[in-house]
């Protein structure tokens, strides 16, 4: 199937919010090679914009995302399979460590179904909502693969190896209510108010101390295996950091004046 390139991928700023809309819903959101440049310069538009404070990724249609366009990855297939998983290296690692390298927080909005690639895409997210009708799965040992898009080392990390390893060896799908029960999503609302709620968030994280958010961030990234010295020394460094900022001062102030603060950011 052939198409003619649109914007399959939508990027907005507002008030701090960078948002970030999978916008193929005809195809459920199946991640093509325009779809996939698009998303990591949305991706890379949001980690270099200064203004930006929180990013939400969001979808249009009935299904968040289901991966790898199929139409698309047979026809790679047919022309040299030795060469067909190029798009690995090619696009989705590059998503992946653009997503990784945003400072700010993630909010992920998820509906109906989401997986192998989009899968990925929502567990590198910070805060993950799920409408009730969302499905999850890793979808790739059905078609005799593997992994990507780093779902080997964040699923594990997120709902523990056995349930992990399950899903990649027996396939099938969870529904939102299970995914909400393991720990891999933080919420789950009603299909109707999904985007609403996760924009909200957004937003109240836009409005909150972005620089001690930045630091929570990378705290547990660097101290997700390291030695218990180190992890103290890090985040001796941060809270040392942090203790001079404009929103700190702000927020102590705002404590004992009995208010609430309003965080610049700085």
């Amino acid at each position: 199937m052939t198409e003619t390139p649109t914007d399959t991928v939508a990027y907005e700023v507002h008030a701090g919010v960078a948002t970030i809309t999978l916008d193929r819903p005809a195809a459920a959101n199946a991640l093509n090679r325009p779809m996939k440049i698009q998303l990591l310069r949305a991706l890379s538009a949001a980690r270099n914009d200064p203004s930006v404070r929180t990013v939400a990724i969001v979808a249009t249609g009935k299904n968040f995302c289901v991966g790898q366009d199929l139409e698309e990855h047979v026809a790679a297939l047919r022309a040299n399979p030795a060469q067909a998983m190029g798009t690995v290296r090619e696009h989705y690692n590059p998503i992946m460590l653009a997503l990784n390298a945003i400072k700010v927080p993630v909010v992920a909005a998820i509906n109906g179904a989401c997986v192998g690639a989009g899968l990925g895409l929502v567990l590198a997210a910070d805060i993950r909502i799920a409408g009730s009708r969302a499905k999850f799965g890793a979808a790739f040992a059905g078609i005799g693969l593997a992994s990507d898009s780093a779902l080997s080392a964040s699923l594990p990390r997120l709902i523990g190896a056995g349930r992990a390893t399950a899903l990649f060896l027996l396939g099938g799908n969870i529904d939102a209510a299970t995914a909400h029960n393991w720990g891999m999503v933080h919420q789950v609302v009603d299909d109707e108010i999904l985007r609403d709620v996760a924009i909200e968030m957004a937003g109240r994280l836009a409005a909150g101390p972005t620089q001690a958010f930045v630091s929570i961030k990378e705290l547990m990234a660097a101290n997700a295996i390291t030695s218990l010295a180190e992890v103290l020394e890090r985040e001796a460094a941060a809270q040392q950091r942090l203790g001079a900022s404009i929103d700190h001062g702000v927020a102590v102030e705002a404590f004992l004046a009995k208010k609430k603060p309003a965080f610049s950011g700085r």
